[in-house]
């Protein structure tokens, strides 16, 4: 299959640049992305995609047997990468595609040569010496909700992740977002992401990295950043002066800020 139809690639921004790769987390597609794209376009060249169940990527190739793992999602970044040749490129990944980053890297360690984690978390419920913000009952609670009522669970969520209560339209973007995605293919992405555990694998990043966290959110607490970033030597952690799970929307400036420092001392 066309891989650049599969996963519905957009390339952008300056073809002389270094190559960033934007990836979207649980329920969104590349338009998240949206505010960010400008911000890197001038210096930078930008891939984005969609992850097959996502946005415009093709539902026609989707497979519940190679996305019940992150791995056949870092599979399709592989895959996306392989097909454009790309070198050494920044990978940026929101929520859970921080951890599908650290996999992809991990795979083609040639492909990939930095990687920013956005509101990353390897782990959501809480284990022995480690919270990841859930509870095992939270988070099946979460799921057999979002099985049952896909669109009730995304009016109901949607809101919680982005935060910023004050700005309404924020969460109402996410809504849209989360009931724009195939209800059959959100649940086995849901399942995937909230009962992975990416920790050992943090273990194993050996490229530049940037975590960035929010002061507060409900999704990935401060625990959760500090963990990322001792796991993985050499990272460096930013907080972010913003609130909600999804900062390139809720904090631009900010969140490009850190974005555009990292990448200017990689040169």
């Amino acid at each position: 299959m066309d891989i650049a139809r599969r996963n519905n690639v957009t390339v952008t921004g300056n073809p002389d640049g270094s190559t960033v790769v934007l990836a979207h987390g649980f329920g969104c597609d590349q338009n998240m992305w949206r505010l960010t794209v400008p911000a890197l376009a001038r210096d930078h060249r930008v891939v984005l995609f969609d992850y097959v169940g996502s946005g415009r990527s093709e539902l026609s190739a989707f497979s519940p047997d190679r996305y019940t793992s992150l791995d056949g999602y870092a599979r399709d970044v592989v895959e996306v990468c392989e097909s454009l040749d790309l070198r050494d490129a920044v990978f940026v990944g929101h929520s859970v595609s921080a951890m599908i980053g650290v996999l992809a890297a991990d795979m083609a360690p040639e492909r990939i040569g930095a990687l920013v984690m956005v509101a990353p978390s390897p782990r959501y419920i809480d284990d022995d010496g480690y919270r990841g913000g859930f509870s095992a009952q939270d988070i099946e609670e979460l799921l057999e909700s979002l099985e049952s009522n896909y669109l009730g669970w995304s009016a109901a969520m949607a809101p919680v992740i982005m935060g910023n209560p004050e700005r309404p339209e924020l969460g109402e973007e996410l809504q849209n977002s989360f009931c724009a995605t195939d209800p059959d293919m959100a649940r086995v992405f849901a399942r995937t992401t909230f009962l992975s555990d990416s920790r050992d694998d943090l273990k194993k990043v050996r490229v530049p990295t940037l975590v960035l966290e929010c002061t507060q959110d409900a999704i990935a607490p401060r625990e959760v950043g500090a963990f990322v970033h001792a796991a993985i030597p050499g990272s460096t952690l930013v907080t972010l002066d913003a609130t909600g799970h999804c900062p390139h929307l809720s904090a631009p400036e900010a969140t490009h800020h850190a974005l555009l420092e990292f990448l200017a001392a990689l040169r």
